[in-house]
């Protein structure tokens, strides 16, 4: 009874805040310097309800979100780091925006009007995320005329055949952060040539706290019927797999670590979850695609996206190598990530959907992960 009045309590607060947008602000502090001397700039979001996110001009990393949770602290939900350094010489591509490509490319090749294109490798014989020098490993200019004190908007210029891509790119990234603790993330894109494009957020999420241990305990729903099934290096392979009686069946909710060990190929040959889930009726629009639940914090996040994939990976690589902002150190299974994406190896499999982006067309997607308790 208590828990119920204090979630109507809380609730109440929310609501009274959202008729006052004079408390939502943003500020702005150095974060360090990259070896060639660029300041690291640290933006702040905070809005009505005290949730705030904190995202650097490298990599538009999100480096900290504190959410509300059921008793009215807040969490720091994403992993990551204290110091630039890390950032920018360990990251796991905590908290990056991922392009041109997220995910996977095998054999780094692509083609487009019969001419072939060819990727820096860095995933053995694939192209990840972007290759060696990644959308997450530069500097992406802040503009303030396109920000305000609910949002902030960062814009990248990709260089025709970066990484060995075609095209001169111009990215945005818009974060907003509203009153309802909705975290949105819209990209656009627009280039002088024809190319492929597929960008993603690769936030690792723990919604007990980022250094709180493993998110196995993490009640998970996925809207799937199919899933991508994978070889040896980690590309999809044949056709879409139902997810029925498989451990990639989420779309009844279950712990992410109800079948997590069983015996079975995919699970090993991704050393856990690392695939790619086909989205029920996707038709291009804005929909609620999943949730997943904290049971020791209470907290909520709702996914909604319009892109047709979902990339769940449970942290299988992390190996306790790197602190935490807590101190403590990031071991297996410390984060999830629920990447929304188009599929991987997109541009040489004709049948899923395409990833190219013409001369004249304008790249537009939308993905909202909304929080509550």
């Amino acid at each position: 009874m208590f828990k119920t009045l204090l979630k109507v309590f809380f609730s109440l607060l929310i609501l009274i805040s959202c008729s006052n947008n004079s408390v939502n602000k943003v500020s702005m502090s150095d974060f360090g310097k990259a070896p060639n001397g660029e300041v690291v700039k640290k933006f702040k979001l905070t809005n009505s309800n005290g949730l705030s996110m904190e995202v650097i001009n490298f990599g538009a990393i999100i480096t900290n979100l504190n959410v509300p949770d059921s008793s009215g602290s807040l969490k720091d939900v994403v992993l990551g780091f204290n110091d630039f350094n890390n950032y920018y010489e360990n990251n796991p591509y905590f908290g990056a925006i991922i392009g041109r490509y997220g995910n996977r490319i095998s054999d780094g090749t692509f083609s487009l009007d019969e001419v072939e294109y060819n990727l820096e490798l860095n995933n053995g014989p694939n192209s990840l995320h972007g290759g060696l020098v990644g959308f997450d490993k530069v500097f992406w200019k802040f503009i303030e005329e396109k920000s305000n004190n609910q949002s902030l908007y960062f814009e990248y210029f990709s260089k025709d055949m970066e990484e060995g891509f075609p095209g001169n790119l111009i990215v945005g990234v818009e974060y907003s952060l509203n009153d309802y603790n909705e975290l949105k993330i819209k990209y656009t894109a627009s280039t002088d040539k024809k190319t492929i494009i597929n960008l993603t957020q690769h936030s690792y999420f723990n919604l007990s706290g980022e250094s709180s241990g493993n998110v196995l305990d993490h009640i998970l729903s996925i809207d799937a019927t199919y899933y991508l099934p994978v070889n040896k290096n980690m590309i999809p392979y044949g056709p879409y797999e139902k997810v029925e009686s498989t451990p990639f069946d989420f779309n009844n909710p279950k712990k992410i670590g109800s079948d997590i060990f069983v015996d079975d190929i995919q699970l090993k040959i991704g050393n856990g979850y690392d695939h790619c889930f086909v989205l029920n009726n996707h038709n291009g629009k804005l929909k609620k695609i999943g949730s997943v639940e904290s049971p020791k914090t209470g907290i909520k996040m709702d996914i909604f996206t319009d892109q047709p994939g979902l990339q769940l990976y449970t942290g299988n690589f992390l190996d306790g190598s790197l602190e935490s902002k807590d101190k403590k150190l990031y071991e297996k299974y410390s984060g999830f990530c629920l990447e929304t994406q188009h599929f991987p190896n997109s541009p040489n499999q004709k049948e899923y959907p395409s990833v190219t982006l013409n001369k004249g067309e304008v790249y537009e997607t939308e993905t909202i992960y909304k929080f509550s308790y």
